[in-house]
């Protein structure tokens, strides 16, 4: 069941975000407007002040656990369709014959998005659009999503926004889970969680996963439409907390992966020739998380993290052997006074790329890094934030990103305001290069960082079982980095002159009794560029202005659930598509239910009832190859059709 939602435009700094949810309904999302006798304690990592969710001046969206376990039961391979259904946020196919997808919110590039573990850059500076779907949700335990510009907190990497995963904590009792899933396209996940007692100093948990799929052409034109996959993944955790209040916590993981599309075997392109496309994956990583006290207010934080990732790309007869790395190290002191919170610290960052095919594009990008930040309480029912980081790149300079933030809490309502500023550092890596490979594009030369202004204001109102919010969006790029071509057979990057603009509103209704939830939810965008034939301004690509979605959910503890989602999309502008210049507007149906016998539980998602597939109305392929390399047009609708997956899941123990 997953939610493709709208996204902005922009004019000046000084329009403002209401960031609120509009996807299937959120306990803990829910609880920050109930009661305080409701409240659940849902504490906040990604903006590192340790204030619960309802206290933060930043509009965070917490995506908790009893959510997560829905969407497992949906896609326990990875986690696009947990986050796509947020408001604001959207899943974005990038490589059809590939499935590689990357993440939009509010209407800027995917390549803006930090993806973060437990706060640390596990996938690399910049996650790559495959990464997202290796990413399996099994040992999460609370998703936190902060749009707009969140340099301030993390550096170039998030100029977009932050999704930070927050690993599953051990319980009181040892815990183990098993999940078997099968599909209509021939697809298979079989994942496993362990988990210790919580009871001592220390603890642990590991999870694991194989996943499979057969590729498929389901329009019979010789070329792949779904992918197929073999993968697996391995991820070990230990926490320790001391008798003083100390605590560490020390993650390993390992994904490989081997993922094949483009022709099928014996047949051909337009152009007479077979045109395999493959990519092979490999990671490791590593990451420390640590804190301690000092005296009776002061608390240290080290945290730290390193990955390296090798792949092996095909792209017809072009092969790409290639490897990303990240290093990253952060030291920082937080206190906490009666009414004003603060944190201070330094941090380096060191983004890699090496290619043995285009060593052209090799690049080392280090950062090292000043922030600081507070939140202060002028009276019980408004609070205001401020942080700024001053980054000193190593190829784009010095540059500064502050972000202020306000709260205020009358009654009923919650009003949030946020205004920020952060940069971007360019690599090769835009969405249409990591579809075809770097083999047509040009040596990076004369690029200036991106620069984005975001702004919003949030709007809720909460009182018995009803409800409701209304968010307001903006942002400015200045700078935005676009591939132009050269020729029939070359492309390169360079930077927009103009600003890239985005407004846009989210508005949210929910209803809630007994154990039935219903939740509506709209979403307007107004995204545009300067036209790159300098004919004034475009809307910009692949940005639907109109998004709603409804969802109906009956969920009982201990029984199962029972759920009904429809999703609108409506019509996106398209560019260099030969087929049309505007996407149609189109209808998904979802229905899932769970049925719980004690321990065990069986599972039955139904997806795309109405079967909406974009090859239905155009071909993927195109007529010929474009300039950058790519056989395909972009992906504007659904490629998979109607999929239905279902299996059975074990719990033992945990409570």
């Amino acid at each position: 069941m997953l939610q493709l939602t709208t996204v902005p435009r922009t004019p000046l700094l000084i329009l403002a975000v209401v960031m609120v949810s509009a996807g299937s309904p959120s306990p803990a999302k829910a609880e920050e407007h109930s009661g305080e006798e409701e409240v659940e304690e849902v504490i906040v990592q990604a903006t590192r002040s340790g204030r619960r969710v309802q206290d933060e001046p930043i509009r965070v969206e917490v995506i908790s656990r009893e959510e997560i376990e829905e969407k497992i039961l949906m896609t326990p391979g990875n986690i696009a369709m947990l986050v796509a259904e947020t408001g604001g946020v959207r899943v974005q196919v990038t490589a059809p014959a590939m499935g590689a997808a990357n993440i939009r919110m509010q209407g800027m590039s995917g390549r803006y998005t930090q993806l973060l573990a437990d706060g640390l850059p596990l996938y690399g500076g910049q996650a790559s659009s495959l990464g997202l779907l290796q990413i399996p949700p099994t040992d999460l335990g609370q998703v936190e999503v902060i749009k707009g510009a969140a340099s301030a907190l993390y550096g170039p990497s998030a100029l977009g926004g932050v999704i930070n995963l927050v690993s599953r904590r051990p319980g009181a009792e040892p815990a183990q889970e098993l999940l078997l899933n099968l599909t209509s396209r021939n697809g298979q996940d079989l994942t496993a969680y362990a988990s210790s007692a919580n009871t001592g100093n220390w603890s642990y948990s590991v999870v694991g996963g194989l996943h499979r799929q057969s590729r498929h052409d389901l329009d019979d034109d010789g070329w792949v439409d779904t992918p197929g996959y073999e993968r697996w993944t391995v991820r070990p955790r230990l926490f320790w907390e001391g008798d003083d209040g100390s605590t560490a916590f020390l993650t390993l993981g390992a994904m490989d992966e081997e993922r094949q599309g483009g022709t099928l075997p014996g047949r051909t392109t337009p152009d007479g020739q077979t045109f395999p496309l493959s990519q092979d994956s490999r990671r490791y990583d590593a990451g420390l998380v640590a804190q301690f006290p000092i005296g009776e207010v002061v608390t240290a934080h080290i945290r730290g993290a390193a990955m390296t990732q090798d792949h092996v790309h095909r792209f017809g007869q072009d092969v790409e052997d290639d490897r990303h790395d990240t290093l990253f190290a952060e030291a920082s002191l937080a206190g906490r006074s009666t009414k004003t919170s603060w944190l201070a610290g330094v941090a380096i960052q060191s983004d890699g790329f090496e290619s043995k095919t285009f060593s052209a594009f090799d690049y080392t990008y280090t950062v090292p890094a000043l922030f600081v930040q507070a939140e202060h309480d002028l009276r019980e029912d408004l609070t205001l934030a401020g942080s700024a980081r001053w980054d000193d790149h190593s190829e784009y300079g010095s540059q500064l990103s502050p972000r202020v933030s306000m709260l205020y809490r009358p009654g009923p309502w919650t009003v949030r305001a946020s205004l920020g500023r952060g940069f971007y550092a360019p690599t090769p890596f835009v969405e249409e290069i990591e579809a075809a490979g770097l083999s047509r594009l040009d040596p990076l030369s004369g690029l200036k960082a991106e620069v984005a202004e975001t702004a919003s204001l949030d709007t809720g109102y909460s009182s018995g079982p009803i409800e409701a919010s209304l968010t307001l969006f903006g942002s400015n790029i200045r700078n935005a980095v676009r591939l132009d071509e050269v020729d029939a057979e070359q492309v390169r990057l360079v930077n927009i002159q103009g600003l890239t603009r985005t407004r846009g509103a989210e508005l949210l209704l929910r209803y809630r009794w007994e154990a039935f939830t219903v939740t509506g939810s709209y979403v307007y965008v107004d995204a545009t560029e300067p036209d790159p034939l300098g004919l004034g301004r475009r809307a910009v690509g692949l940005t639907p202005t109109h998004t709603a979605g409804m969802v109906a959910m009956w969920e009982e503890h201990g029984k199962g659930r029972l759920g009904i989602e429809a999703y609108y999309t409506g019509g996106q502008p398209l560019y260099d598509n030969p087929y049309r210049s505007k996407g149609r507007p189109y209808l998904e149906l979802g229905l899932m239910g769970e049925v719980i016998f004690g321990d065990v539980s069986v599972f039955l998602n139904l997806e795309n009832l109405l079967n909406v597939r974009q090859t239905k109305y155009d071909r993927m392929v195109r007529p010929g190859r474009a300039p950058d390399g790519q056989w395909t047009v972009d992906a504007w609708a659904p490629t998979e059709g109607f999929v239905v997956n279902g299996g059975v899941r074990l719990k033992f123990g945990g409570g």
